[in-house]
């Protein structure tokens, strides 16, 4: 999984040639923590189909500002450097899964 970081940012994301799942999270958040393996499934099953990033937004703060996160773990599908489709909170594997669908 890809760190990202307000100087990647948008090489890695806005850049990227295939969609990406960007999982803005925190090492204190539960639920985050909670989401964390489903995101892990994700990247491995849509391995060169899909790029799965995550952004602690306690380490910065001008992404998540810039794209509105307020709640986490949010998570933003991305493609052709725009968002997509927005996921808040601790969701399940499946909903991220028809999001994904619906979004790519």
């Amino acid at each position: 999984m890809v760190e990202l970081n307000d100087g990647n940012f948008a090489e890695e994301v806005l850049g990227s040639a295939m969609p990406v799942l960007v999982d803005f999270w925190s090492a204190s958040c539960v639920p985050c923590k909670l989401i964390a393996p489903a995101v892990e499934q994700i990247e491995g099953e849509y391995a060169g189909r899909l790029k799965v990033c995550a952004f602690d937004v306690d380490q910065e703060a001008e992404i998540p500002s810039r794209y509105g996160i307020l709640s986490i773990p949010t998570l933003l599908i991305f493609k052709g450097g725009d968002v997509k489709s927005q996921i808040v909170g601790c969701v399940s594997k499946e909903h991220i899964l028809k999001k994904l669908e619906l979004a790519v």
